[in-house]
């Protein structure tokens, strides 16, 4: 009986409410930034705006999910060509060595990152550990420069070190990655640019959630030669038997081309799968956030709500008894 009178007296009475915003919703904490776009003619509209924002977020979480599932499709592709090409390098490795230690004029320090973003911090630790390799190697008599593979790299080096710069090349991953586009890649930077030793800069990929900053590095034919004839670690180079005519300048010459062609195209493919892994990463972690928000924006949309229904309430409630009296 009470509430059919509520709601009669309410019907008597609503052409007597006033259409402005109630000032109970005026102190949403959400009203305030989106106030001014709506006109005041409309009622309860921190509602308005907290739906707004709600399907703004489901709309973000859901490409937030798409882009997971992609980034996982592509990892898979990716993931057994990277572990295929172990096997072209480590050959490599075990003959010519891997000498990061080795003191030469000049070096070329060989960044590689992704074209795009939403990938976590992978980009950036290639560009701190080529930052540091670029310091460590400068003196007066040594020169350091700068290949760079990628945009996101690019954009970060170019601010710092325009000058040090010999060679950017972008869009690698346009196409899906092979040997043969690789080891073009390879022979365009060796025809443009004089090195002793090429430092290889990637992000070796162990799993979804994990991946870690590598160097990799590639002496040039003369530098390999004083090596072994020092006795270092490269001393039992000559214990090998060559055959053919060629001399054996011309057989390390071909040898270290044919590495660096190998450790690049490894090197690509596990930052490409590191790429893919942190990706996936970044949006399930950008999914869990929306919904959180969703949750925290939802719990924001009923009690305004609630609100709005007391404070109506409470109009007709007064409303009435004003007649009453």
């Amino acid at each position: 009986m009470a509430m059919a009178a509520l709601r009669r007296e309410g019907r008597r009475f609503a052409p007597m409410i006033s259409s402005r915003p109630i000032t109970a919703l005026r102190s949403s904490p959400l009203a305030p930034s989106l106030e001014d776009e709506c006109p005041l003619g409309v009622r309860y509209i921190s509602t308005q705006v907290v739906r707004n924002r709600m399907k703004s977020v489901k709309n973000i979480q859901k490409i937030t999910k798409a882009m997971k599932m992609v980034a996982a499709s592509k990892l898979r592709a990716i993931q057994t060509k990277a572990e295929n090409s172990r096997g072209l390098w480590q050959p490599f490795t075990a003959l010519l060595g891997d000498l990061p230690s080795a003191n030469v004029k000049k070096n070329v320090v060989v960044t590689i990152s992704s074209d795009k973003g939403l990938c976590g911090g992978i980009n950036s630790t290639s560009v701190k550990i080529s930052k540091g390799l670029h310091k460590l190697n400068s003196g007066p008599e040594k020169e350091t420069k700068y290949v760079i593979l990628g945009e996101k790299a690019k954009a970060q080096l170019v601010r710092d070190s325009k000058k040090d710069i010999e060679l950017i090349i972008t869009e690698l991953q346009k196409n899906p990655l092979n040997y043969t586009q690789v080891s073009v890649l390879a022979d365009e930077i060796l025809k443009n640019v004089e090195y002793d030793a090429l430092r290889i800069v990637f992000n070796k990929f162990h799993s979804v959630v994990s991946f870690v900053p590598t160097v990799s590095t590639v002496l040039s034919p003369e530098i390999v030669e004083r090596e072994a004839e020092s006795g270092g670690k490269l001393g039992d180079l000559d214990s090998y038997e060559v055959e053919g005519g060629e001399t054996k300048g011309e057989i390390l010459q071909n040898l270290a081309e044919f590495q660096f062609s190998c450790v690049m195209f490894n090197a690509v493919l596990e930052n490409a799968c590191s790429e893919q892994g942190a990706r996936m990463s970044a949006m399930d972690s950008s999914s869990r956030n929306a919904g959180d928000m969703l949750d925290r924006l939802t719990l924001t949309y009923n009690r305004t709500r609630q609100a709005s229904i007391t404070t109506e309430l409470i109009e007709i409630i007064s409303g009435a008894s004003a007649l009453e009296g």
